[in-house]
């Protein structure tokens, strides 16, 4: 039976990596396991193309008993594929056993904010969702948008993705100053109340990393974090092992004391 993110007690602590062969995954996702993490997510963007198929990714998926979550963006290191390549290899990693893919809010039709309007990008995306979800995988749709929103802008936000039919939706802001930070908490606690579905929402810059601890136990469900910092790559994410100090010091979260 495939492994799921969404019957897992919330948060879940997911290792992310990425790397060039099977073997360099392999590894950092038997890491991430010893580590205590629930959960791997593998960013595409360095694999080799020889190693971008079903086999080789089946080969990664069944190294550990966890769930995978496969994302692929703009951003490949190997060759200028385009949207539908890494869709194609996406599509690849659901037929291997992935938990979950990551499709992008701007997919097929590239925009502000990572978020379409386009009524045919929509449509390809809402096509593209039911295939992922045939091949019996999950899906998260996601936007990077570089900069700071409000609470409001983004519940609105979500609120377009969710429509899309996704089973989680994730949004990545920026927190540069004080009163961004406040606004960031602010925010995870109202999508609690505006989401029908799971969300993440995770900060980028100067004051991203206290939100990045108190967004799980503000309602965040699935959050990332690292075994070591790779100078190649250059994650932002806490480790796995200070995650887990930080949620098993506080016991504490916000849906337990709701009534």
């Amino acid at each position: 039976m495939r492994l799921s993110f969404l019957n897992k007690p919330y948060p879940v602590i997911c290792g992310i990596m990425a790397g060039q062969t099977p073997e360099e995954l392999i590894a950092g996702a038997k890491d991430a396991e010893d580590d205590g993490a629930n959960a791997i997510a593998v960013d595409l963007m360095d694999l080799f193309t020889q190693f971008r198929n079903r086999d080789s990714l089946k080969m990664i998926i069944e190294s550990v008993r966890l769930p995978f979550m496969f994302c692929f963006y703009r951003n490949d290191r190997q060759q200028n594929s385009s949207d539908e390549q890494r869709q194609d290899v996406l599509l690849a990693a659901a037929e291997a056993g992935a938990s979950m893919i990551d499709v992008m809010g701007d997919l097929y039709d590239p925009s502000p904010m990572e978020i379409t309007h386009d009524s045919r990008a929509v449509s390809r995306q809402m096509r593209l969702i039911e295939e992922i979800h045939g091949r019996g995988a999950d899906v998260v749709i996601s936007s990077h948008v570089q900069r700071a929103l409000s609470a409001e802008q983004t519940a609105g936000h979500l609120l377009e993705l969710q429509s899309r039919g996704a089973d989680v939706v994730k949004i990545v802001t920026t927190a540069d100053t004080e009163e961004e930070l406040s606004e960031a908490i602010r925010t995870t606690m109202l999508l609690r109340h505006k989401l029908k579905v799971p969300f993440i929402h995770l900060c980028t810059g100067r004051f991203s990393r206290p939100h990045r601890f108190m967004c799980p136990l503000l309602g965040t469900s699935i959050l990332f974090a690292v075994h070591n910092y790779d100078p190649r790559y250059g994650f932002p994410q806490p480790t796995i092992r200070a995650m887990k100090r930080v949620l098993e010091s506080i016991r504490w979260n916000i849906n337990e004391v709701q009534p």
